[in-house]
């Protein structure tokens, strides 16, 4: 027990000597003014600004036009507008045909989500040779009229830069006003802090840059999460190109699209395991920021010095009461500094120290016993930790009716299977090793009661792509696509659906087994 103690002493101590230095060097954010004042004189790169929108109109409208109103000249950057299955007439903005705007309408195939909407754009820029970086930007977001220049001085010294997300917290409750008031802090002091001592920063797909040069290198972007945007952080860093924070380059964003994100705790430890074997090597950004994967929660930064103060002050301790007292004092004189240059209010302030009290709550309310009698009130089921599930709304076909259902797509400690929904009644498949496998057993349940699932994996037209997965939740649509500014290929999902779906014959895998052979 003495040990442990031990060991917590020594991490919180070695975190409050951290938590003073960045407090410290956050004071002077001279540099990030001088790159302010002198972002037009710099030389102008080409820019690719890549709008992802999935029914965000109103908002998509005022940026397109805050676009046109850069600063910047027109000649140095294109537009590229990707419009995911919006049913909210967003393709109705761009009626009016300029040269600036590039428009990539993705219909009738589902929602393929940012992630792939975005690997299918930069798999038709990989050729371009006039593109130097890339600028993302969320359809819900709002820009000044400087954003481009502050982008393109910022670029100067960062290869990969994330920015400051900025937000109306009037409309917010109290509990996201807490979450708003944590926030901002903690990008006003802490990512800032890091960002002077050159210290990497978690990538924000929201507003994200990066030269097209690692893009290339890379071969992908990861923004399907906040868990993935994580890992590509860290990806970024080991080839020592390591995103880093500007609070220059600003968005702004509606609070009723905001959501508050933060990485799992299960996610940051598993990814620190996979992570701490590599950082022997020559790179301290990639070495600090996978240790940096293990930032302690305030109450167990308060738990443990209260713990030590009262054990080394009764007890012995192999260090003496008085510099547990010091450090437990550093790290307050720390947290007092560091509101300095956090460009918080009074009010905002009174907000940040109730943040522990929601931290406690919600450590609570995650806790397996009080979960799983939350989930048991509200009738959802309480899934293990690290599993992952997709929810997917679907129709199932009875003839030419069409019965609304649900699918979700679970994968447990590697194995995967599928539930079907439909009304009160559920049938969950076994175990499989892959995704496609579990639907396959759906497939035959459903059609032995004369049922066809209206997904892309059921239709005639849907053809697999072997990409190397384990899963193989990618394939190809073989109809005429609806939208002709996306050339080939044309990708999709097992579960994506559209208005041309044509039911394919089930076969189980020994029939599809013997017909190939018959083939050969």
């Amino acid at each position: 027990m003495e040990l442990i103690l031990d060991i917590l002493y020594v991490y919180v101590a070695l975190y409050s000597v951290y938590f003073l230095a960045l407090a410290i060097r956050n004071l002077n954010d001279k540099p990030f003014r001088i790159e302010k004042r002198y972002a037009q004189h710099e030389e102008k790169e080409n820019l690719a600004v890549v709008i992802y929108s999935h029914n965000n109109r109103i908002t998509l409208a005022n940026l397109i036009n805050e676009i046109k109103m850069q600063d910047y000249p027109i000649d140095n950057f294109k537009v590229f507008v990707i419009l995911d299955n919006c049913q909210d007439g967003s393709e109705q903005i761009f009626e009016q045909e300029t040269p600036l705007i590039n428009v990539i309408n993705i219909k009738d195939v589902g929602t393929i989500g940012k992630d792939q909407a975005i690997s299918i754009l930069l798999e038709r820029l990989c050729k371009d040779q006039t593109i130097d970086s890339y600028v993302f930007i969320d359809g819900d977001r709002s820009i000044p009229a400087d954003f481009l220049s502050t982008v393109n001085a910022a670029l100067v010294k960062h290869s990969v830069l994330s920015g400051e997300t900025l937000m109306v917290t009037e409309s917010l409750g109290p509990v996201d006003k807490i979450k708003a008031a944590y926030q901002k802090y903690h990008m006003n002091f802490l990512r800032q802090a890091r960002s002077l001592f050159g210290l990497a920063a978690r990538a924000d797909s929201g507003v994200f840059i990066i030269r097209k040069g690692i893009v290339d290198q890379i071969e992908s972007v990861d923004f399907k999460d906040i868990n993935s945007e994580l890992k590509y952080s860290m990806l970024l860093s080991k080839i020592k190109f390591p995103c880093t924070y500007n609070p220059n380059i600003q968005t702004f964003v509606d609070t009723a699209n905001y959501e508050f994100r933060s990485p799992r705790l299960s996610a940051r430890i598993d990814l620190f395991k996979n992570c701490f074997i590599q950082i022997w090597s020559n790179n301290f950004v990639f070495a600090e920021h996978t240790l940096s994967l293990l930032y302690p929660n305030i109450w167990l930064i308060l738990l443990t010095y209260a713990c030590v103060l009262k054990h080394s002050y009764r007890y012995y301790f192999f260090v003496d009461f008085k510099i547990v007292l010091f450090t437990f004092l550093v790290m307050l004189v720390g947290f007092g500094i560091s509101l300095i240059n956090a460009k918080l209010n009074f009010k905002e302030i009174g907000l940040l120290f109730l943040y522990p009290i929601y931290s406690l709550c919600h450590i609570i309310k995650n806790l397996p016993p009080i979960r799983a009698i939350r989930n048991k009130i509200l009738n959802r089921e309480d899934l293990p930790e690290g599993t992952e599930k997709l929810c997917i709304d679907a129709f199932v076909m009875n003839g030419n009716k069409e019965l609304p259902c649900r699918l979700e797509f679970i994968s447990e400690s590697g194995l995967a299977k599928v539930k079907f929904i439909y009304k009160n009644k559920k049938f969950v498949t076994a175990k499989h090793l892959r995704m496609i496998d579990a639907l396959q057993e759906l497939k035959l349940k459903l059609n032995d009661y004369g049922f066809v699932l209206k997904i892309c994996d059921c239709c005639k037209n849907f053809t697999s792509c072997v990409d190397g997965s384990t899963n193989m939740l990618k394939g190809f649509c073989n109809i005429s696509y609806p939208s002709p500014s996306v050339k080939e290929p044309k990708p999709t999902l097992i579960w994506n659906s559209c208005n041309e779906f044509s039911p394919a014959p089930v076969q189980n895998i020994i029939e599809e087994m013997v017909a190939d052979i018959n083939e050969k």
